[in-house]
């Protein structure tokens, strides 16, 4: 059995690239692009939500969210988003990755819909078909995490198996990408409309079509399958053989994407009051609703183009030649800087010529984590855990990371009247980068001995 065994893996590593792989790249990755913009565009619409729900009659400043409201719309798909990833993971393991997969896709599409076509009598009323909806659509977008990157990594070869899992993950940019471009294309074509219809992505009717023509399971695939079902890898999540050979790797990898999403999606959600708390966009109260999601949108794009698309795509083309394990510290370590930079003197980059110095070091700041942990924490669950538990681990990694993020919402909700980030908030930033130096820690004692050298050597899947 062992020597069988470890002639598939054989197999299965020195495979040579071939069309499939791509098409199974384009299909996960269309479902990455849809998830990252029906997560991503929310800060864009809940402008428009409190102008058009929340707008006080004479009131000399426009309507905005109240900080419960604000926070539970940009919150409740992330809370979504962590049970998805524990539930379609476990699940994953179960029934097979592509019967799940399509699952996922059914959430989405339904959910995706519903949360443009949101109703109520109130504006309450509407808020909480919403925020109802929304927690549904994190839902199935949560699965698509641990099956996309399952999937991909048990479809690649070892040559290239990094640099397709990271291309897949890097659709994410095209898709925040999409958002600002459709904000563009509101702007030039609508002057009075609900906003809801955003929150349904009409592009991810197309992703549905793709993802249903998934390659069919081939010869590998069925090796893959064989080797989860062997009785030599009896042991479970909770068993004492797994802690052994696996528990600091599960710790690890939930610890980093912990310590890596309590900024990220807060500088994502965000980052349209930074803008403006530094002079880079004008103030509300001087735009109309529809110029003022032009502006965030236009500099949110800008910042995309220049840090995170790039970020990520660097990651595929240098991951395979440089490591895993040294683009995770570069990208920890880069970020911390930058933060700092940002945090501590933070008063200089409030005043009146000095917010294009913050801008580039903020979108630094988005390069290093996609050229870094954003990326790696992705990649390396799919790759480190036994075949069949892989997805599972997976899940339990990515919810780490959201574990923390609607907590941080609620924590930076201040509404939509005016922004969290002032200059006597800096100190709020500098816990995240003392979290990112301990992190340190974390990501020598695990990977540098460890995960490094059991990716590179190719032996993924022989557990």
């Amino acid at each position: 059995m062992a020597k069988d065994q470890l002639q598939v893996l054989n197999t299965l590593d020195v495979a040579k690239t071939q069309l499939y792989h791509f098409t199974a790249i384009v299909i996960a990755g269309m479902g990455f692009f849809t998830d990252a913009y029906d997560l991503f565009c929310i800060s864009l619409v809940t402008k428009l939500l409190g102008r058009i729900y929340y707008t006080v009659p004479g009131s000399p400043t426009p309507g905005s969210l109240p900080p419960n409201v604000a926070s539970a719309v940009n919150g409740v798909a992330f809370c979504g988003t962590l049970s998805g990833q524990l539930f379609f993971g476990w699940l994953g393991d179960k029934m097979g990755r592509k019967k799940v997969y399509g699952m996922t896709l059914m959430i989405m599409v339904i959910c995706s819909i519903a949360s443009g076509l949101s109703f109520g009598h109130s504006s309450k009323g509407t808020m909480a078909t919403l925020c109802f909806f929304r927690f549904w659509l994190g839902f199935g977008i949560g699965g698509d995490y641990p099956l996309s990157a399952t999937i991909m990594s048990e479809y690649a070869n070892k040559k290239t198996r990094g640099a397709f899992i990271a291309a897949v993950f890097a659709m994410q940019g095209f898709g925040i990408l999409a958002g600002g471009t459709v904000a563009f294309i509101a702007r030039l074509a609508m002057q009075g409309w609900d906003p809801g219809w955003w929150c349904s992505e009409p592009l991810i009717v197309s992703a549905g079509a793709f993802k249903n023509h998934f390659p069919s399971p081939n010869v590998e695939q069925e090796k893959v399958e064989r080797i989860v079902g062997a009785e030599t890898n009896s042991f479970g999540l909770f068993s004492k053989e797994f802690a052994r050979r696996h528990g600091l790797h599960l710790v690890g990898t939930a610890t980093c994407w912990f310590l890596l999403d309590i900024a990220f999606y807060s500088q994502n959600l965000f980052q349209k009051d930074i803008f403006t708390a530094v002079g880079w966009i004008p103030k509300a109260k001087t735009m109309n609703a529809i110029e003022e999601v032009f502006s965030i949108a236009r500099a949110q794009t800008l910042i995309a183009l220049c840090g995170t698309v790039p970020g990520y795509w660097v990651t595929v083309a240098l991951i395979d030649h440089i490591g895993r394990f040294t683009i995770q510290i570069i990208g920890f370590s880069m970020m911390t800087v930058f933060m700092l930079v940002l945090a501590i003197p933070y008063h200089h980059w409030t005043t009146k010529g000095h917010h294009i110095g913050f801008i580039v070091m903020y979108g630094l700041t988005f390069f290093f984590a996609n050229f870094g942990p954003n990326s790696t924490t992705f990649i390396v669950p799919a790759e480190i855990f036994p075949a069949r538990l892989r997805s599972t681990c997976h899940g339990i990694s990515a919810a780490a990371g959201k574990f923390r993020v609607p907590v941080r919402g609620a924590e930076s909700g201040q509404g939509e009247g005016g922004p969290r980030v002032s200059s006597g908030d800096r100190g709020e930033e500098l816990p995240v980068c003392a979290c990112r130096v301990q992190s340190f820690g974390v990501l020598v004692y695990v990977f540098g001995a460890g995960v490094e050298g059991e990716v590179a050597g190719g032996d993924v899947e022989g557990e």
